[in-house]
């Protein structure tokens, strides 16, 4: 009787081991282009309301202390490879639509591990990661779906892209997997949200869904006309005096919009609970300078392009049922190459590439278990001359990429008079909300106010000028003299204010604590004697759109061993199909034998299930 428990249990196990559950969690990225810190409600200012990624938000972990690269393109690639830019040579500038250069072939890149593992994989909006030859494209690159632009960004209702500094025809940039699609006249960021829409509601929910939404808004279109936004969603903000930020909190609000109803969708599939949904900003916001929108990464120092925090500190957030403490606030560090390997732990997807810079945080998300990060690469932009290293809290900014836009920059919006009642009705009356699980005021109100970033603004700004020196900072526990600074209102000393310093990069301690500086310099070493040269080369004047019927398209023939890469995904497929069905033939054996021998009473032995497979395979039963 004990043989027989035996023999059904490991029959049971062999069946759960090679039927893969069916139940794999859906997972959606949705990611916007350029999003300022301060540009999301739940981080306390309510110039710009986002009532539905606040939802999101609240409902499920604030990620307050989440990094990225400072570009778009670098950011990017570090997300679907799980790897830092340096590694892959694109930490030099982005991918202008005319520079024949992309994202290496021998990366696997996170589309790749999920098509593996058995899912649909979508891409949806923006790809740019190059585009000069076909190969580089989506759909050889592991996303099954792609319905978006392959450039930096386009024309908000046009879908064109026109560089003005190059003698170029403007040319059409919207796809529908490696074709061509005329959706001109529709709200870019609409489009996209509808897009993603239908393809969850039409989504056949046998097989799991990666879906990355990779947004355009609130990046600027082309410079002939860079901030657009629907007329009637531009003049609900006519209280915002600059009309830049006006226009750019419409921007905001039809993302927030399309958040919203991409929620509602995966409710209303009915596969909510067995999502996983991420939102998150690619970099900081521009708030002066190249494709500017007056974005505020208040009260963070810098903007998109540097190495100060509002550069590569963005608001993010996650939120699922499957994660066991929602609704609250994590300040522990995580960076955009966490990405790939805690979705694939989520996934049961097993990642063995060593070289991977990203760790697992789904203990830290789920469970608020501490986190292994402890360091952060902000970049080391070899070209240009800076960098910037984050360990334990102490942060060196070594050189600037304009010192110009080193400072504090954008607004606070504290001018706002909304009160938190007005504030809860949107809540309350968005999308999301009523697709999520219900939420008291007083939760809201404390994860807001958790959620907060304020500096001491008494406390003096000391002199710090990273092209000359290094500077450091310590972003976590800034051991300020606070003794020495009277607040002017209350003539009370500082210590009493409950106000911190330490995020906002105010206080250089370089000279306090020159050991310091001299650790983190080998540091950026250490990441130096990895890196690889910059791949960017510039631009071919054959990409010009008036040889592609004015469409941008990939310009340069695939080379001769395009197979390679293709064959290795195939070969991958064919070894997993004969392994299931090995698989499920030593089942079937094992299940003839148990039968047979249960009928006749006679005592099993696990090797005749591998004696009788075994000859099956030799007589050419199971063919390879």
């Amino acid at each position: 009787m004990m043989n027989l428990r035996f023999s059904i249990i490991l029959i049971i196990c062999c069946a759960v081991a090679f039927c893969e559950n069916s139940e794999k969690p859906n997972i959606i990225l949705i990611v916007a282009d350029d999003l300022g810190f301060n540009d999301v409600s739940f981080h306390g200012s309510l110039e710009i309301p986002t009532p539905n990624i606040d939802s999101l938000c609240y409902n499920g972990v604030i990620l307050n202390r989440m990094y990225t690269a400072p570009l778009c393109s670098p950011s990017r690639a570090s997300l679907i490879t799980g790897k830092n830019s340096i590694k892959l040579g694109m930490q030099h500038y982005v991918i202008p639509s005319d520079e024949p250069w992309a994202l290496p072939l021998n990366e696997k890149l996170i589309s790749n591990y999920f098509q593996d593992a058995g899912y649909r994989t979508a891409l949806i909006g923006k790809w740019h990661l190059g585009f000069y030859k076909q190969q580089f494209t989506p759909n050889l690159r592991g996303f099954s779906d792609f319905f978006g632009y392959l450039g930096p960004y386009i024309g908000y209702y046009d879908h064109s892209l026109i560089m003005l500094d190059r003698n170029y025809s403007r040319g059409y940039d919207m796809r529908r997997n490696n074709e061509t699609e005329n959706r001109a006249g529709t709200y870019a960021t609409d489009l996209f949200t509808n897009e993603a829409v239908d393809l969850i509601k039409n989504h056949d929910t046998k097989t799991p869904l990666f879906m990355l939404l990779t947004h355009l808004a609130p990046h600027t279109g082309n410079e002939d006309k860079p901030m657009e936004a629907p007329e009637e969603t531009i003049k609900k903000f006519s209280y915002i005096r600059e009309e830049k930020r006006r226009i750019l909190a419409a921007m905001v609000s039809k993302l927030d919009e399309g958040v919203g109803k991409v929620i509602e969708a995966i409710h209303d599939k009915g596969i909510l609970n067995n999502t996983v949904i991420l939102f998150m900003s690619d970099n900081g916001g521009p708030t002066y300078g190249i494709h500017s929108t007056e974005g505020s990464n208040y009260p963070l120092r810098g903007q998109k392009g540097g190495v100060w925090e509002g550069a590569c500190r963005v608001p993010a957030c996650i939120y699922s049922p499957l994660i066991q403490s929602n609704r609250r606030v994590s300040n522990e560090f995580m960076h955009i190459t966490d990405i790939l390997p805690t979705m694939a732990s989520i996934a049961n997807i097993s990642i063995n590439d060593k070289s991977i810079d990203g760790i697992d945080q789904w203990k830290t998300i789920s469970q608020k278990e501490p986190t292994n990060r402890t360091e952060i690469l902000y970049q080391i932009e070899s070209v240009l001359g800076f960098s910037g290293l984050m360990i334990d809290g102490w942060k060196l900014v070594n050189g600037s990429e304009n010192l110009n836009f080193s400072g504090w920059l954008g607004g606070s919006g504290d001018y706002m008079e909304t009160s938190f009642e007005e504030y809860l009705s949107m809540i309350e009356n968005s999308s999301a909300f009523k697709s999520l699980p219900q939420m008291e005021s007083q939760v809201i109100k404390e994860l807001m106010r958790k959620a907060s970033t304020m500096c001491n603004k008494n406390i003096p700004v000391t002199k710090c000028n990273p092209k000359s020196s290094p500077c450091l900072f310590n972003i976590i526990d800034d051991p300020f003299d606070f003794s020495a600074v009277l607040n002017p209102e209350t003539n009370r000393t500082l210590h009493a204010v409950v106000l911190q310093s330490h995020p906002c990069e105010m206080n250089n301690l370089a000279e306090s604590y020159p050991e310091k500086v001299e650790f983190l310099l080998s540091g950026l070493k250490r990441y130096s004697n990895v890196m690889v040269p910059s791949i960017r080369k510039f631009s071919d004047p054959s990409c010009d759109p008036i040889h592609f019927n004015n469409t941008w398209n990939w310009w340069r023939k695939d080379d001769a061993n395009d197979g390679v890469v293709v064959q290795d995904v195939q070969e991958d497929i064919y070894m997993k199909i004969i392994i299931c069905i090995v698989g499920l033939s030593l089942i079937l054996t094992g299940s003839f034998i148990l039968f047979e021998r249960m009928k006749n009473k006679e005592p099993i032995r696990i090797s005749d299930v591998k004696k009788s497979n075994w000859k099956q395979m030799t007589s050419g039963s199971i063919s390879n």
